[in-house]
């Protein structure tokens, strides 16, 4: 496990505007990261360089601003964080990539419907390159499978900067995903990456998935991981 990826959001100089740091922190607590992307985001000036951080969290279940308590059915010994996220309750753990666009979105011309679109286009480029037809839904954030969800998305936009992110469900355990309502839908079946025939590590789907993140969002990145990139 790396260290809390606060410890090291100095590094650098600072970019041409519209570049973008690319960092790869490991298998990282929950909260220490999100409190991590709070102090980023407060401290954020107009030449702050934007980050995309790619990583996994320990077994969690975060709830959003919104979230009602009934959508938790059984947590057992899964901890539940409430956060300062849109949306409701999802779960993150070992296996599934997560994706936090720390970015400057006025620098960037983009909404916030922009960013979900450039989120989910990303993960369905993705998906396309090893035969799956995935794609996003204007009623439900996220990318799906069919009726099957893939990918989950949920952000915060503070002082025109967004944190939070997206969870990509690579080679993992679905089972907590029966513990909840997933983003609040009663009875939503999740997919992933292992069991639609797509053999990845989260270190690949990471890899495959940031050259195109950073195209649909615009950025200029030159290749190179921050952090050394994933294993």
């Amino acid at each position: 496990m790396t260290s809390a990826p606060g410890e090291s959001l100095e590094k650098g100089s600072v970019p041409i505007s519209g570049s973008v740091l690319v960092r790869w922190l490991g298998r990282v607590d929950y909260e220490p990261t999100w409190r991590a992307m709070q102090k980023f985001t407060d401290a954020r000036a107009p030449e702050t360089p934007d980050e995309i951080w790619f990583l996994e969290h320990p077994p969690v279940f975060t709830q959003g601003m919104n979230g009602k308590a009934e959508h938790v059915l059984a947590a057992g010994d899964i901890p539940v964080v409430a956060i300062d996220r849109g949306g409701q309750v999802t779960y993150h753990g070992p296996g599934q990539l997560i994706v936090y666009p720390l970015l400057d979105l006025r620098r960037l011309r983009l909404g916030v419907r922009d960013l979900v679109m450039a989120l989910e286009r990303a993960i369905s480029r993705h998906a396309a390159a090893h035969g799956v037809v995935a794609a996003g839904r204007r009623d439900a954030p996220g990318v799906y499978v069919g009726k099957r969800k893939l990918a989950s998305l949920g952000l915060r936009v503070r002082r025109g900067a967004s944190f939070h992110g997206l969870a990509l469900n690579v080679d993992m355990n679905l089972e907590p995903f029966a513990r909840i309502n997933p983003c609040g839908y009663k009875g939503l079946e999740m997919t992933q990456f292992q069991d639609l025939g797509v053999r990845l590590t989260v270190g690949d789907a990471a890899r495959e998935l940031a050259p195109l993140l950073c195209g649909e969002l615009g950025t200029t990145w030159d290749g190179k991981w921050s952090d050394g990139g994933p294993p």
